[in-house]
């Protein structure tokens, strides 16, 4: 998670979570924090714990494999160097919303040194996490991940937090992008684009993500503090 004690607040269920039927925990209300990337900004904040049964074992050879898949979709791919950034995400996710400017901050620090990967990891609490990813995910197949990925941030006041699906403008998103419709709307009822963002979600869960954001630096899970700490951590492993 970004924000350590934040997580703490998630693990440990207080006043800004229900207990589900399921044993899982879903996060109800707001709390704001602040995190710093050059200066002070603040954001409210919101994220979502799934707990499923017991704790993954990620202790076998194919853990680091989990973290970074052949198909994993690359913001960037470092020219020099082999620090990799992967976070695991859900765009409906307040906490990934401040997480972004952070992380798009330190893609311009470290542009060719650092290969940064962005997972999906729909949280079923969010009515439209997993519709947001699959229409990224319908755009990704057209080569237009990126710009879907950050519409969905940009735009994530409009839609966030609503109990009918937003699919219908996630369309008009798409449209925006100049894709080719027919095939974009292929995509999104075509179950193997699903099946490939809950293949996300799923190694996320085998390598013990409960929350996002998650990120993983060079392959080991990170618990920072701040958006300070995270950048610290980045800049600590490029000057390796």
């Amino acid at each position: 998670m970004l924000i350590g004690d934040f997580l703490t607040c998630i693990v440990e269920p207080g006043p800004w979570h229900t207990a589900v039927p399921d044993g899982g925990v879903t996060l109800r209300s707001n709390t704001k924090i602040s995190v710093l990337l050059v200066a002070v900004f603040a954001a409210v904040v919101t994220g979502a714990l799934l707990i499923f049964g017991s704790g993954p074992d990620t202790s076998s050879a194919d853990a680091d494999s989990r973290v970074v898949r052949a198909d994993s979709h690359r913001l960037d791919t470092a020219t020099s160097g082999d620090v990799t950034l992967v976070e695991f995400l859900d765009f409906e996710c307040e906490s990934c919303l401040a997480a972004y400017p952070v992380v798009e901050q330190l893609r311009a620090d470290y542009a060719g040194q650092v290969t940064f990967v962005a997972r999906y990891f729909p949280v079923e609490g969010h009515f439209n996490a997993q519709n947001a990813a699959v229409a990224v995910e319908a755009a990704a197949q057209q080569g237009q991940f990126e710009a879907m990925y950050q519409r969905m941030y940009e735009t994530q006041p409009q839609w966030g937090e609503q109990q009918t699906s937003r699919a219908p403008l996630f369309r008009e998103f798409a449209s925006d992008l100049g894709l080719d419709m027919d095939a974009y709307d292929d995509a999104v009822a075509d179950p193997a684009t699903l099946d490939r963002v809950l293949a996300d979600r799923d190694d996320g869960l085998a390598l013990g993500v409960q929350g996002t954001p998650t990120f993983f630096l060079d392959g080991e899970q990170l618990t920072v503090a701040s958006a300070q700490e995270l950048i610290d951590a980045v800049a600590a492993a490029v000057d390796e």
